[in-house]
């Protein structure tokens, strides 16, 4: 079988973790804070915020500003549940527009026409880690008077004109470590700003709104007792997942270096076959082709779910494209109906083939070759 994805884990990786089981300190501590500092450095950020996971970080990110009821966030349908569901968390109302139909990414047109004298935020999803049009959406919240958050789940190494993602571009800019991610700790995300307050305030709020950090709390160099001016959360990562984090992020540029060449070969072979629409790289960006995804016309001789089907039988892995989150039960009966046609069109097209570093040329030509045949074509 070849998989849609598989975790680039080594020695290092092991012995990391080994070391922190024999250290004794496995909640949050030292190796989560050379983990923040590293990213912090890597992305070009002031400030990192390592957290459980991505989802949460959004939920933090959102509860740093003071998100509530009666506030809407904008955001794109085409993507993960997650995005929307942190603003729900919050008590405040998703306000689902659609995307691009080149880039998948949020439309600023669309953000635009969206606002309302409610709207707080503009949550703009980096997709399958392609960087959205930040240039238009900052210039559009600043001039509406919004916050712009980058929801960067899949986006560590992604450059836009230049700069890193995760500087950020917005007021804070949250990731994944998930296992399908360049770089994973299992679960494990983290949340970058440029705003001291900001950090300041996530900080207290991933550890129930405590005044110290467990650091501070559990060595016992001195005697220190926490207060809990806010309620917060238990929102923390491990150590066990830092030291991970950690390694793993000193492989990111070589591990991306990898996927861009097999996503580049996947683009060059597919480009003649029929039926298929491939995903672009528009000047200036640079995509860290987190997944794959291309498009099968509804014109094609096998449809989409046909041809998952059939590669399946051929051991190759695929998934459906990106979820349309307004599609979901929980979100058809808070916002009702709502048609929003280039992310249905996206959604129901897409198809994300298998990509990962150590895949092998030979395994990408046997996905390659497999999908050409099913639509009639010779790559």
């Amino acid at each position: 079988m070849i998989p849609i994805t598989r975790p680039y884990i080594g020695d290092e990786e092991e012995a990391a973790a080994i070391a922190v089981l024999r250290s004794g300190w496995l909640t949050q501590g030292p190796k989560v804070a050379e983990f923040e500092a590293a990213f912090a450095e890597y992305v070009g950020a002031d400030h990192a915020i390592a957290v459980a996971n991505c989802t949460v970080a959004l939920h933090l990110a959102l509860r740093a500003l003071d998100v509530g009821p009666g506030d809407e966030i904008i955001c794109p349908t085409l993507t993960f549940i997650a995005t929307a569901n942190a603003v729900v968390y919050c008590g405040a109302t998703p306000v689902l527009v659609d995307v691009d139909g080149a880039t998948y990414n949020i439309d600023p047109d669309a953000v635009a026409a969206a606002i309302t004298p409610r709207t707080r935020a503009i949550l703009a999803v980096h997709q399958l880690g392609l960087p959205a049009d930040l240039e238009r959406l900052h210039a559009l919240a600043n001039r509406r008077g919004i916050v712009l958050v980058e929801d960067a789940a899949c986006a560590a190494g992604a450059r836009y004109h230049g700069t890193r993602i995760g500087r950020p571009h917005g007021a804070l800019a949250c990731f994944s470590f998930h296992p399908r991610k360049s770089i994973t700790t299992g679960e494990g995300g983290m949340i970058t700003t440029g705003d001291a307050a900001l950090a300041a305030r996530v900080r207290r709020l991933r550890q129930h709104g405590m005044s110290l950090s467990d650091l501070d709390r559990h060595r016992g160099s001195t005697v220190q007792f926490e207060s809990y001016p806010e309620i917060g959360f238990n929102y923390r990562m491990t150590d066990l997942q830092g030291a991970v984090g950690v390694e793993q992020l000193r492989k990111l540029d070589g591990v991306l270096t990898r996927r861009r060449a097999l996503a580049h070969r996947y683009s060059a072979a597919l480009a003649g076959v029929p039926h298929l629409t491939t995903p672009i790289e528009p000047a200036g960006l640079e995509h860290p082709f987190q997944s794959y995804m291309v498009r099968v016309s509804p014109t094609a001789p096998l449809g989409r779910d046909a041809l998952m089907a059939r590669l399946l039988a051929e051991g190759i892995a695929t998934r459906r494209g990106v979820m349309c989150i307004h599609r979901e039960a929980p979100y058809r009966k808070l916002l009702g109906d709502v048609f929003l046609p280039t992310a249905e069109r996206v959604s129901d097209e897409g198809l994300i083939l298998p990509l990962y570093a150590q895949m092998t040329d030979a395994e990408q030509r046997t996905v390659i070759a497999a999908l050409a045949a099913a639509l009639g074509s010779h790559p």
